[in-house]
């Protein structure tokens, strides 16, 4: 088949298998009623969510991709060991990857205390070619009581970077957030603690949460909550973030600490420049993972030319997953902005339209764009030497060919 019709006939699958989704799952609305707070950074966040620890009086559901062996870990373990003996349901549920440092002693404790410790899809070998062992749990999701819960991209450890104690504290940041939308965030994590006991052969902690959270409205914040997984929901956070930018009118501004989208939502990005809504990018500038970070740079010269600004956050390390659209709409979630986080994590986002919580963010992040970054010119790019520009293209084709042996993204996804 010649390619020009091949490449029209995956085009039309893929209409069709959207458009059967979409007659098949209506797209999730924006609910009223709600009451949220922006949380900046671990020092804001982590006062919070062990004050939730200690007066929870029914249940505490846990998920968090890294849970580090720091003072914080320490400190989360200990209220959670507490909750639990004085009669609290504890269930903490952690990647097997990310926490697979995890220690047995804190498993112990949390053990000997009556809590339940469970970890997604623990890796039985260091080396293996399945592509399976590649869907990890990103969220940062909690749940308390039914009543209260978290959303965010902050992981179970401390801001200070211990190798590097000299750069400013982990940017990151988190919602709490009680009101309607508790009810499926609720839903969403005891399924999946359900689903993993039984693959864990743990059918006694395979029981429903017997908590039905109220739908009463508790606010005036309207937001909605999504996941992404590989059944249901494998675009529904990509989409919410590219129909927020398709309806941009006058301002775009994402701040991702991993950011390697695909080729629509590129094709959004470049079409609001065109259009004349500012489009502002902050990534990442110290070197974090080798791979993206210098993948990433790819991708540069081409938004560069399409108007859009793009900064480099150089203060510490950056792991902030957020977005400010028109002053109205923002996201703040686990998601990043590539391959990874958009085909092959579970991933969480709250999007909250809000003048207020919109403002707070987006004057944080102007903030750290004056303050802790810095703004890639095109002339860097073009002075960029000849080892730069092999780094960058060799990590971008590698990560092509990491793609195309695992079979994620489809034949555009790095166009």
């Amino acid at each position: 088949m010649p390619s020009n019709l091949l490449d029209s006939a995956l085009d039309s699958a893929q209409r069709w298998r959207q458009g059967l989704r979409k007659t098949l799952r209506p797209r999730a609305a924006f609910q009223p009623g709600h009451r949220v707070r922006l949380l900046y950074n671990g020092t804001d966040y982590f006062p919070v969510l062990l004050q939730e620890i200690e007066t929870a009086r029914h249940e505490i559901f846990l998920e968090s991709y890294l849970f580090e062996t720091d003072d914080i870990g320490r400190r989360v373990v200990a209220a959670l060991v507490a909750a639990s003996q004085r009669g609290v349901v504890v269930k903490v549920h952690l990647d097997g990857f990310g926490a697979k440092a995890f220690p047995a002693l804190w498993r112990d404790e949390l053990e000997a205390a009556g809590a339940c410790l469970l970890f997604f899809r623990p890796e039985p070998r260091h080396f293996s070619l399945n592509r399976a062992r590649l869907r990890r749990l990103h969220r940062k999701l909690s749940v308390f009581d039914g009543q209260v819960a978290f959303v965010g991209g902050i992981n179970i450890l401390t801001d200070i970077e211990p190798t590097n104690p000299h750069l400013a504290p982990r940017y990151d940041y988190a919602v709490r957030i009680e009101g309607p939308a508790v009810r499926p965030i609720h839903r969403v994590v005891d399924r999946l603690w359900r689903q993993t006991a039984w693959a864990r052969l743990k059918s006694e902690w395979a029981s429903p949460s017997p908590l039905v959270p109220s739908e009463h409205s508790v606010g005036d914040t309207v937001v909605k909550f999504l996941i992404r997984d590989n059944l249901n929901h494998r675009h529904d956070i990509e989409d919410e973030y590219r129909r927020a930018i398709r309806l941009a009118k006058r301002e775009v501004v994402i701040a991702n600490a991993y950011f390697l989208p695909g080729y629509r939502f590129r094709q959004e990005l470049r079409a609001a420049a065109a259009r004349g809504v500012n489009v502002v990018i902050l990534l990442q500038g110290q070197v974090d993972h080798f791979l993206l970070h210098w993948a990433t740079r790819a991708y540069y010269r081409r938004f560069l030319a399409a108007g859009i600004e793009i900064y480099e956050y150089t203060a510490g390390f950056m792991h902030a997953k957020v977005a400010v659209i028109d002053g109205e709409w923002a996201t703040v979630g686990s998601s990043n902005l590539d391959p990874f986080s958009l085909l092959l994590a579970r991933e969480a986002n709250l999007f909250v339209r809000d003048h207020g919580f919109a403002g707070a963010l987006r004057n944080d992040l102007n903030r750290k764009l004056l303050r802790c970054a810095r703004r890639v010119e095109t002339s860097r790019i073009s002075q960029a030497s000849w080892l730069k520009r092999a780094v960058v293209w060799g990590c971008f084709g590698l990560v092509r060919v990491l793609m195309s042996l695992t079979g994620y993204g489809g034949r555009r996804y790095l166009e």
